[in-house]
């Protein structure tokens, strides 16, 4: 009797695995098709809500999509990683829409990849670069428009990317396989409150520029923050031709007195250089620039006016042009580079050489001392966001800049052909510099 019913209860089991195992085979028939390829499974209800949800955030920053400012994971750009409501709910049943057997083979797994390789450009500001396909990994990076990738991966939601020879993943929406066209600052900020200025001939020391029909841009801040303080900021570099024009090295015709692109000794230099490229292949000019504009945003933010000298990839304004433009516009001049060593050295300003003939020189003997007081609060406010410094912080250096200015300026450079440049990066970079610059003026 015992062995009867063991036999009964074991032929039960036996018949409940095997409808068990139909059901799965049916779901398996169902997934793989007649090409045996296997499809995602896609929550109707969750896509719904997001696609609802993603077309009613456009007047919300962060969440516009890829034409807006701010972060571009926008509403349901995501949702996929994160548990956007696929598996069984906390009360143990499954979610609706859903079968019980669905639900439980789709609990917690990873959005399958359908394999790429391919390059793909960023479509968005600020998209972040995670270190998983879910909207609460970590980021590693953010880009902007215009950033190339390699893609091994896609789904709808994710796609899987080769960046700084690294696996990470950003959503596949704010991708495209397209170069998307750039845009100008002056045509997404504030162009209404911004001012084309020229070289103006009769300005002092402008004759001795040679490259100046290009115009810079002042823009100016909104809100009852504003200081009526003008920071003239220049994206290193970015001229064509300047490199074959030479220009007087200082006013008064007396030949250099420290080395650098140019030789101590030289009375003449090149109108202004081509800049160096970094490890990655990216030209300095390219990268100065992003530094720029984020450092734009961030001095109008706080109340600053912000004149641009280089707002596109090629402005024809020699260095004594941008120094004279400066002068007369601005209550103080940076000049952004980086160094053309491969260290990964850190951010330093070019300091006024201590010679007597050099500091007795004007206008150098009426401003050097500010360009050191602007330098060392540039550095400071890097070190507080905890950027990388080289050395002391400064370098001596006789710069055509430094030679011709009247105003409070100094070139900093911030870091070399090692360094890093995301958009992390610069952003740190763009916080230090702005800190620098409101210590600067509470001196």
């Amino acid at each position: 009797m015992r062995k009867e019913l063991f036999y009964k209860n074991h032929r039960k089991r036996i018949s409940k695995i095997l409808a068990a195992a139909g059901v799965l085979a049916a779901f398996s028939l169902l997934g793989t098709g007649c090409q045996g390829k296997k499809y995602e499974k896609i929550d109707l209800t969750e896509m719904e809500n997001a696609k609802n949800q993603a077309g009613s955030t456009a007047d919300n920053p962060g969440e516009a999509g890829a034409g807006a400012s701010g972060s571009a994971e926008g509403a349901g750009a995501e949702a996929y990683g994160n548990g956007g409501g696929a598996g069984v709910s906390q009360t143990g049943q499954p979610e609706p829409g859903l079968s019980p057997v669905e639900a439980e083979l789709t609990q917690e797994t990873a959005p399958e990849m359908e394999a790429r390789d391919e390059i793909v450009y960023v479509d968005a500001m600020d998209l972040n670069v995670r270190v998983a396909p879910s909207s609460g990994a970590a980021v590693a990076a953010t880009l902007n428009r215009g950033a190339s990738l390699r893609r091994t991966g896609y789904s709808q939601a994710w796609s899987r990317v080769i960046y700084q020879d690294k696996e990470y993943y950003v959503s596949s929406q704010y991708l495209t396989t397209t170069k998307p066209t750039e845009e100008t600052t002056a045509a997404v900020s504030i162009s209404s409150d911004a001012d084309q200025v020229g070289l103006n001939a009769e300005w002092k020391y402008a004759g001795y520029s040679k490259i100046n029909s290009g115009k810079a841009v002042l823009y100016r801040a909104q809100g009852d923050n504003r200081k009526g303080k003008v920071v003239c900021v220049n994206a290193g570099h970015g001229t064509s031709g300047g490199a074959s024009v030479k220009t007087q090295c200082h006013p008064d015709g007396t030949p250099k007195v420290t080395g650098g692109t140019t030789a101590a000794g030289a009375t003449t230099a090149a109108a202004i250089s081509g800049g160096m490229t970094f490890s990655d292949g990216t030209p300095e000019a390219k990268v100065t620039l992003a530094m720029a504009k984020v450092l734009k945003d961030k001095l109008l933010a706080r109340g600053f006016d912000v004149l641009m000298i280089r707002e596109s990839d090629d402005v024809q304004l020699d260095n004594i042009a941008r120094t004279v433009i400066a002068n007369n516009k601005a209550d103080c001049h940076i000049a952004i580079h980086y160094d053309s060593t491969s260290k990964d050295k850190g951010a330093f300003y070019m300091s006024v050489p201590n010679v007597a003939s050099y500091r007795s020189m004007e206008p150098v003997a009426s401003c050097w001392q500010q360009h050191h007081v602007l330098g060392d609060s540039l550095i400071a406010g890097l070190q507080g966001v905890g950027a990388k410094i080289f050395s002391g912080g400064k370098m001596e250096m006789d710069l055509t800049q430094t030679s011709y200015s009247t105003i409070p300026s100094v070139d900093i450079e911030l870091g070399d052909k090692a360094s890093d440049h995301s958009s992390a990066a610069l952003d740190k970079l763009g916080n230090g510099l702005a800190d620098g610059v409101e210590m600067f003026f509470k001196n």
